[in-house]
């Protein structure tokens, strides 16, 4: 399968625009082959190789940004205080890298610039801006005439390369992670006999390359700023959905305005605590931790309040405390009075024998909850899957993947983890239901499977997300990502510990299941960040459909405090209300036709403002036309008649 990608989405092209307009008044690009060694192109000669050439003064660059913030309604800076870095910011989903990556296109059209540098702050960010150059590299042939492009990414094994980046007539486009050029002892850094003695990175800083930043809210630090400013750059551009600074920023499309513009899928939260069922005492200890006077614990658990029963955070820092007492004399915390508080070994033990440690949570039903989630998340998988088989064309659906967070590794791996044996007991009970015959389920076996950092032995295993067995396990699903949008390939069902907790998205992931016997520290933007880009269809086409285009994420947190966390984090990142767009799935209802709304005024009145911006397609099989066309009369052929 090949994605396809559509070159004329206006947002996009406004952002490719911004950056580009920054250089208005720069020198036109030269022939493809020619170079100027004069002060009238775009190419800057020097002793080390060819690099970009900004002819443009100061206060033009700012005339420029100023007119761009204007029309895109950014409030216009007064000064280039941030010199020439400029962010540009797109919600997660949208086409972020699309998006850059062709600006590196434009740039080389419009104004002949030739080295662009992509600085990521991981692996995992790494090997997802590969996978987009190789998946657009034909799409951007197309519209840029086969342009010659040099890809790669830096290895500080192969470090001469810098030398054909510096002196190629080529657009050359470097991919490199900040942590191969954030210190002195990187071998970018050291004199290199093969080399004339020069440093490696030399070679990039004589290119004045534009520097591309991907997620640069993760390399904020002054190491890392001072690195990238030792690039030589001709400017930074800095993508991001959720910048931690803005510098002279030319573009905003924010997750309110691309929710509501359809450019991402709907969300809604399927909260299995919701239930009356799972609303049972819970105790979670957030911390221990000993000061000079005392030993205190940070806990979690629900307290009876005027409106009812609310989960709160308590502290308790001697023994003989009383989580009834605390809780507002709830009956379910009875016995749970504080025996020990280990600051050392950060638990907190109970006199009915309750030991619990910092991250661990005790009630709540865990494994009922988890069982309770993974038969949701299957069940809805079916839903969608059945939805797009009965709705949409022959050769215009697509296939449908969920995605489940685990926090342990041995919950799924091996072939008896709990998980596992919850998902394969899920699976074939919905799967063997009369409804969803006409979708020709496949065996459980074929359907699911893990994406996990493994050990030497090549066995599965809990990481932090930031191992090199994490980069590992992060490139095998990338490489994977077009497969498994292919509906002959059989997984539909993936299980991930930390590798995929950025950087990896897939358009089809309709369902997010979060499975942890502790509270995820994974940040709700970017845990449903996972599924918000529009799917794609057998034929390589996005779908528009919003009756489609939802993901459910079958939350292990009740809907209000799911919503509330996800607006949070929006308001803190982005500065914008997101609040009324978060859908709770308890709360869908199947509407029903008024009887004779075809004859209804209002209706009528409607359908007369409509109905010319009213498209109405139908999909039948040519067998099907055929037995059900009447049979046309017997029409006699006139003679003709010869006259002689």
């Amino acid at each position: 399968m090949k994605i396809q990608f559509d070159s004329n989405q206006q947002y996009q092209l406004d952002a490719i625009q911004a950056a580009v307009d920054v250089f208005d008044g720069q020198p036109l690009a030269q022939g493809e082959y020619e170079i100027r060694f004069d002060a009238g192109g775009g190419d800057l000669l020097s002793q080390l190789g060819v690099g970009n050439n900004l002819m443009l003064d100061k206060p033009r660059v700012l005339a420029n940004i100023q007119g761009i913030q204007k029309r895109h309604e950014v409030e216009p800076v007064g000064d280039l205080e941030h010199g020439m870095h400029f962010s540009i910011e797109m919600e997660t989903g949208t086409g972020k890298t699309y998006v850059y990556l062709r600006t590196i296109y434009e740039l080389n059209k419009t104004y002949g610039f030739k080295r662009f540098v992509i600085v990521v702050p991981s692996v995992a960010i790494r090997e997802g801006v590969l996978k987009n150059i190789e998946l657009t590299r034909e799409h951007f042939e197309a519209i840029y005439g086969n342009v010659p492009v040099d890809y790669w990414v830096y290895d500080s094994k192969q470090v001469s390369r810098l030398r054909g980046f510096a002196n190629s007539n080529q657009l050359q486009i470097l991919i490199i992670n900040i942590d191969a050029f954030n210190k002195d002892i990187n071998v970018i850094r050291v004199e290199n006999d093969r080399l004339s003695g020069r440093k490696p990175i030399e070679f990039l800083q004589a290119t004045n390359p534009v520097v591309i930043v991907d997620e640069p809210q993760n390399m904020e630090s002054e190491q890392a700023k001072a690195a990238i400013a030792t690039l030589n750059p001709l400017c930074t551009l800095r993508y991001s959905a959720t910048h931690r600074f803005v510098y002279n920023l030319l573009y905003k499309l924010d997750p309110v305005r691309a929710y509501d513009l359809k450019l991402v899928k709907r969300i809604e939260v399927d909260a299995i605590l919701d239930q009356p069922d799972f609303n049972k005492p819970y105790i979670e200890v957030k911390s221990v931790k000993a000061t000079k006077t005392k030993i205190a614990a940070k806990l979690l658990i629900d307290v009876e309040t005027n409106e009812g029963p609310k989960r709160k955070s308590v502290s308790v820092s001697k023994n003989g405390t009383d989580l009834f007492d605390l809780s507002g004399e709830r009956a379910a915390y009875k016995g749970y009075t504080v025996n020990e508080i280990d600051a050392g070994n950060e638990y907190v033990a109970f006199s009915n024998g309750v030991t619990l440690y910092a991250g661990q949570t005790h009630g709540g039903h865990t494994d009922e909850v988890m069982k309770a989630q993974i038969r949701e998340a299957v069940k809805e998988h079916f839903e969608k899957e059945l939805k797009i088989h009965r709705t949409q064309p022959t050769g215009k659906r697509m296939k449908v993947l969920s995605l489940f967070f685990i926090d342990r590794v041995a919950n799924y791996y091996p072939a008896d983890g709990k998980i596992r044996q919850w998902f394969v007991e899920a699976y074939e009970a919905v799967a063997g239901q009369p409804q969803y015959k006409p979708l020709k389920p496949l065996p459980v076996d074929q359907v699911h499977n893990g994406y996990f950092a493994v050990t030497a032995k090549g066995e599965a295993k809990d990481t932090r997300g930031n191992t090199k067995a994490d980069d590992e396990a992060y490139e095998l699903i990338m490489k994977d990502k077009e497969r498994l949008l292919d509906q002959e390939e059989p997984l539909r069902f993936i299980f991930s510990h930390s590798a995929l907790r950025e950087g990896w998205d897939n358009p089809n992931v309709f369902q997010i299941c979060t499975l942890n016997e502790t509270k995820s520290e994974i940040k709700k933007r970017q845990e449903i960040g996972r599924g918000l880009r529009l799917p794609v269809r057998e034929d390589g086409t996005r779908c528009f459909d919003p009756s489609i285009n939802r993901l459910t994420v079958v939350a292990n947190e009740m809907y209000d405090d799911f919503a509330r966390k996800l607006q949070t984090e929006i308001e803190e990142e982005c500065g914008v209300e997101f609040e009324g767009r978060i859908a709770n799935k308890r709360e869908r209802r199947k509407a029903q036709l008024v009887p004779g709304w075809r004859v209804n005024p209002d209706f009528q009145a409607l359908w007369e403002r409509i109905q010319h911006r009213t498209r109405y397609s139908v999909a039948y099989g040519t067998p099907d036309l055929i037995a059900k066309a009447p049979t046309p009369p017997t029409r006699c052929r006139p003679s003709r008649r010869r006259s002689w």
